[in-house]
């Protein structure tokens, strides 16, 4: 199984940035990426090593706190986001985005465990057998 597959696994990390078409250069640049640019109803920039996907970088997201600093967030894979979120909250954690779905992607979550660091989790749709 690959990181999409695997529960647990951390499978894609992804730049929140205040100017991403800076970013994107800098990135490619430095580790020599390959972007792919789409539109996922706002500009997004699918990050390539070879033809592997690896992550993304997009704009600041709608709703995001006035002066929060650019940040990579990682994604870990869950077996069923729903059923994770309720975990969280009876583990102590907090749910600061609830399950969404993502079309054509999968389904994730932002959580944050009790201490208070975040990570997004998400189940992602795979291909019909």
């Amino acid at each position: 199984m690959d990181a999409f597959q695997t529960p647990g696994a951390f499978s894609w990390c992804e730049l929140m940035s205040t100017d991403p078409a800076a970013a994107t250069g800098f990135y490619a640049k430095l580790f020599g990426w390959s972007i792919e640019a789409m539109n996922l109803g706002m500009p997004y920039n699918v990050v390539k090593v070879g033809d592997a996907a690896i992550g993304g970088i997009m704009g600041m997201p709608p709703g995001a706190p006035a002066g929060m600093p650019p940040t990579w967030v990682p994604y870990v894979t869950v077996a069923d986001v729903d059923s994770l979120v309720e975990k969280v909250k009876s583990l102590g954690g907090k749910v600061h985005m609830p399950p969404t779905d993502i079309p054509t992607v999968g389904r994730f979550a932002v959580i944050a465990d009790p201490q208070g660091a975040t990570l997004n989790v998400i189940t992602y749709k795979m291909p019909e057998q």
